[in-house]
């Protein structure tokens, strides 16, 4: 299903887009040197309902993961790269941390990721890799335009990737989002310029660049949710929420500046 927004769903996708970004920007900001992924989760669990809004994850069980998942954030550390199931692990200085988040409220949802290194230590591999996948995500968001098409996107998020010199998985991507978080178009994170569904105003895309460092080739680990690299190189990952306007694309996820 392809949903096209009419101007109130898009004023709400507007408030979710806006609701996303801050907890991420929040727990980003909670995320030191020894804390548990499961109290991430938890305090996910806590800001979504007290803006009134729903996860988009707790009941979520589609075909790729174990039942349901159980859980109000995916929080891939280091190796993982997608789906990632809190558990009870202690952040340490240098991890890689993902963090992936979809809420709906008032009937539309958005999504979004973040990847940063916790603590002080900032390795230069895992700096460079996450740099790529923003770099390639600014890229995706350029080319989405009215009359664009998705391979058009697709292109321009993968050859950023291919510069970089990271291998690009095409089994997870970015999707259309709506009423629902996953809905169709499938938006690879490389592609062939002037195929796929015209882009029209209305239409939002969660468009996800992520990458692992030396493999295309995911595993799914024992809790039957998170996806890691083959080899155990480590992963980034970036997303945003953007919608389709008669001007270009507009960013539902980006997180408020502060006052200067």
């Amino acid at each position: 299903m392809i949903e096209i927004l009419n101007p109130a769903e898009l004023h709400r996708a507007k408030e979710s887009g806006a609701l996303v970004a801050h907890i991420l920007q929040t727990l980003k900001s909670r995320s030191t040197v020894g804390t548990n992924l499961l109290d991430i989760d938890r305090w996910a669990k806590d800001m979504i309902a007290e803006a009134g809004a729903q996860s988009c994850y707790v009941d979520y069980e589609p075909s790729f993961g174990r039942g349901p998942f159980g859980h109000y954030i995916c929080t891939a550390v280091n190796d993982a790269v997608l789906h990632g199931l809190p558990h009870r692990y202690t952040l340490a200085d240098g991890d890689l941390l993902t963090l992936d988040l979809a809420v709906s409220k008032d009937g539309v949802a958005a999504d979004s990721a973040i990847s940063f290194l916790v603590g002080d230590s900032q390795p230069a591999e895992s700096v460079a890799m996450i740099s790529a996948t923003e770099r390639a995500l600014s890229a995706g968001i350029a080319a989405a335009r009215p009359g664009a098409r998705i391979g058009d996107i697709s292109h321009a998020i993968g050859t950023v990737l291919s510069e970089a010199g990271y291998p690009i998985n095409t089994e997870f991507g970015g999707h259309g989002i709506g009423s629902t978080m996953h809905q169709d178009p499938h938006v690879p994170n490389t592609g062939r310029p002037g195929r796929g569904f015209q882009l029209r105003p209305g239409l939002l895309l969660a468009l996800e660049p992520w990458v692992m460092a030396d493999t295309a080739e995911l595993v799914t680990d024992a809790d039957g949710w998170t996806l890691r690299s083959a080899t155990g190189c480590r992963t980034a990952h970036s997303e945003h929420t953007i919608a389709i306007t008669e001007d270009g694309a507009e960013i539902l996820t980006l997180p408020k500046q502060p006052q200067p």
